[in-house]
């Protein structure tokens, strides 16, 4: 296999790039393991590295969000990129574009969008302000437009080799594996308070307690954030109701991150071999990351 990819290809909100080397440790742990599910495939990061590091197993990407389909479309998202490049021609860098360039970027966007498949995500990330995405062309309109057009091609060569791709909501997907042997589920929701406009579906509370169904009883590797406040209340409602925490006996990594001067939160990544047995478990702190 070619080298691993160390971040997602194309843009996608939340990727696990930063847990990369934690994920790999864990990885490691499930030597056993013959069947990966990747449930919340989101950029297929996780599925991807899961492949490279245990070639041997079967890795299934659960792709809900068609991360896939902009994959295959990249030849055109290039293609559009470099006419964009053409458009922004003589604009300062990362300044807002005048609107007689917006509206060019706009009409060429709409013949391209006639002919087929046009990935909005990607180009947001080249003309709409840090971690803005629009959804479609009417979103793309009313946004604020920016000259921070990439400067090179995107290359996703080998991205999805080796693993299979499904689509299912992701009960329906673990339900089709729980009883497998030798399974390990990769859990990865939407976080709870926090932005999850790119997603398709929309989340209340239960929806991210029912997630925590998927913990019992099999090995798992789950991330999260102190946004969401689940660990903590798994922890109220045990020792207060004697509830299950499907957290106990997990091993944490807590990663600090930066959004800037004044703001920042913590990503926090638990797993849980199948030989581990409950106990209070270990945190592992990381240095703060720029987000």
């Amino acid at each position: 296999m070619k080298k691993p990819y160390t971040s997602a290809p194309l843009p996608f909100m939340g990727q696990k790039r930063r847990f990369l080397t934690h994920f790999k440790t864990a990885l490691n742990e499930f030597e056993n393991t013959k069947v990966f599910i990747d449930l919340f495939g989101g950029s297929g990061l996780l599925s991807h590295t899961a492949k490279s590091v245990r070639p041997d197993a079967q890795v299934v990407y659960n792709d809900f969000d068609d991360y896939h389909r902009r994959l295959l479309h990249v030849d055109k998202t290039n293609r559009m990129l470099e006419r964009i490049r053409e458009l922004v021609t003589g604009c300062p860098e990362d300044k807002k574009l005048p609107n007689n360039v917006k509206w060019s970027i706009i009409d060429y966007i709409k013949t391209e969008e006639a002919k087929g498949f046009v990935d909005y995500i990607t180009l947001s990330s080249s003309l709409l302000f840090s971690m803005k995405y629009a959804l479609n062309i009417q979103e793309l309109e009313k946004s604020t437009m920016y000259n921070c057009v990439r400067k090179s091609n995107y290359n996703v060569t080998g991205y999805l080799d080796g693993l299979q791709i499904v689509k299912y909501d992701y009960k329906e997907l673990f339900n089709k594996y729980k009883d497998v042997d030798n399974v390990v589920f990769f859990v990865d929701p939407p976080y709870l308070s926090t932005e999850v406009s790119p997603y398709k579906n929309y989340w209340r509370l239960a929806d991210y307690l029912d997630v925590l169904n998927v913990l019992k009883e099999h090995p798992y590797v789950y991330f999260t954030s102190d946004k969401s406040s689940i660990l903590e209340l798994c922890q109220w409602l045990e020792n207060n109701l004697e509830a299950n925490n499907p957290f106990n006996g997990a091993i944490k990594y807590e990663m600090p991150v930066k959004v800037n001067h004044n703001a920042g939160y913590t990503d926090v990544m638990l797993y849980k071999p199948p030989y581990v047995s409950d106990f209070s478990g270990e945190v592992k702190f990381e240095e703060p990351t720029v987000s």
